[in-house]
């Protein structure tokens, strides 16, 4: 996971989608694959399969190619027949995946935090995965790799029936259980805000109140 003289930089979300985008794609629809600059923005952008769902423009994800060229990690192509660059995806290659690893990465990237149940389940469309306790396999290899786990298995929150998985080729993620606040706890605070908002009100018609009685007394001096 390392660029040539530098320590592997987290991808950025605009990164993590267009790769992940080509990936999907690449194992989806093989014969519309390397993809068209239009191609690639409307896959970025596609409601399904998508968390979360973005709007970006086609010099955003011109901008991300680059970055992820320079890094290996795209690359743009020509094919014959075509007027127009295409672009495919080169992780596989850049940092050593097999095609069910690619196929829980990219899920991972494209969807954020999964069970293995459920990487099991979406992973099928790119490529058979057995049972879930192959999936825990797969997921075991990525997060034991000698050159740097890939995936990372999440503390357990609160209402939660399992654990779920995430990639770590963006920002780590929070290792922290959140701590559920007690039914009461929202209700009080919920009290307060319309107690400070009522005093505001009150206020502000005092103050309203007081000027309006200054105008009077103005008024009336007039006629004394």
């Amino acid at each position: 996971m390392n660029d040539e003289n530098n320590a592997f930089v987290p991808l950025d979300s605009e990164e993590l989608r267009v790769a992940g985008a080509l990936i999907e794609k690449q194992l989806t629809t093989p014969d519309y694959y390397p993809l068209t600059l239009n191609a690639l923005v409307a896959a970025c952008n596609q409601k399904n399969n998508r968390f979360p769902v973005v709007a970006y423009d086609e010099a955003t994800v011109v901008r991300t190619l680059d970055r992820l060229r320079d890094r290996r990690l795209a690359a743009m192509v020509t094919t014959a027949g075509s007027r127009v660059p295409k672009y495919k995806h080169m992780l596989p290659e850049t940092i050593g995946l097999d095609e069910r690893d690619t196929a829980v990465m990219c899920e991972l990237m494209l969807r954020g935090s999964q069970t293995a149940a459920e990487l099991r389940a979406r992973c099928e469309r790119f490529t058979p995965m057995g049972d879930v306790a192959t999936t825990l396999s797969v997921l075991g290899g990525l997060a034991t790799r000698p050159a740097g786990s890939l995936v990372v298995l999440l503390p357990r929150q609160p209402g939660q029936k399992e654990q779920r998985y995430a990639h770590l080729l963006g920002a780590a993620p929070s290792m922290e259980v959140e701590t559920p606040a007690e039914p009461i706890r929202a209700q009080v605070s919920n009290d307060q805000q319309r107690i400070e908002a009522l005093e505001t009100e009150v206020a502000t018609l005092r103050e309203e109140v007081t000027t309006l009685r200054t105008a009077l007394e103005e008024f009336r001096r007039q006629f004394e």
